[in-house]
């Protein structure tokens, strides 16, 4: 007998990071994995405590934007109470910048994303892609979500994170010194990690500012195994790396 499990999809925030276009890579590798994907386009829906309950996986894209209170309590009682949320970039890693509470949830923050020379820069968003490697730390061998996945080169945003102690980092990046930098030391910051939240697990990946970031083949992979192994029922108990999820 098949169960099917409830995703809710929130996207929304700005459209440089593609909202759409990005969730839309994913939600039929969802529903290929029996997943019934609701999809809203802002967090008004997370103030639904009936429904929210029934809800065994958030995928959230949503940069930039604000959430009510309300809202936010909506979303944090679900996951307390075992509800997966994943996401990438700035769609878990910049939202909701007027809530402080939700940095505690997360566990990292975007900063920033030093770019190019100055005198390379055009005004575009492309002025802060950068050639970089995510780092796989010694964990990422046997977890499911990075099982196989060895350090990988990316020419993107290079995200400078704030994070805490309480996240379980897989893999790593490191900014680099230029001479046109003001820091003096490198900046190592977390790429891929998880948390465990109440009963809810969390995954977060900073990669993935636009589409064809999401279709490197790690990133897409990593994400994919992301959300399954975030989502509520999931085979594998926390803290126990045996397996993989998803495999391409």
């Amino acid at each position: 007998m098949t169960t099917t499990r409830n995703a809710l999809v929130v996207r929304g925030g700005w459209d440089g990071h593609q909202p759409i276009e990005a969730t839309d890579l994913f939600i039929p590798f969802l529903e290929e994995n029996g997943f019934t994907v609701r999809i809203e386009e802002s967090p008004a829906v997370y103030a639904d405590a009936e429904y929210m309950a029934s809800v065994d996986l958030i995928l959230q894209c949503n940069t930039m934007s604000t959430i009510e209170r309300p809202q936010f309590e909506g979303l944090r009682a679900a996951v307390e109470a075992g509800t997966g949320l994943a996401g990438w970039h700035g769609g878990i890693a910049d939202s909701y910048r007027n809530e402080s509470d939700y940095l505690t949830l997360i566990g990292g923050q975007f900063g920033c994303h030093p770019g190019k020379h100055p005198d390379e820069r055009i005004g575009e968003q492309s002025d802060n892609y950068v050639p970089h490697t995510v780092n796989m730390l010694p964990a990422a061998a046997d977890h499911p979500i990075t099982t196989g996945i060895e350090d990988f080169d990316l020419v993107t945003e290079q995200y400078w994170v704030l994070s805490d102690d309480y996240i379980d980092v897989l893999a790593t990046t490191t900014q680099k010194v230029r001479e046109w930098d003001p820091w003096h030391r490198e900046i190592t910051s977390p790429a891929i990690w998880t948390r465990q939240w109440g009963e809810g697990r969390i995954f977060v990946a900073t990669p993935g500012h636009r589409v064809e970031v999401l279709e490197d083949p790690n990133v897409r992979t990593v994400i994919e195994r992301g959300l399954l192994w975030s989502a509520r029922g999931s085979e594998q108990p926390y803290g126990d790396h045996a397996g993989t999820g998803a495999t391409r």
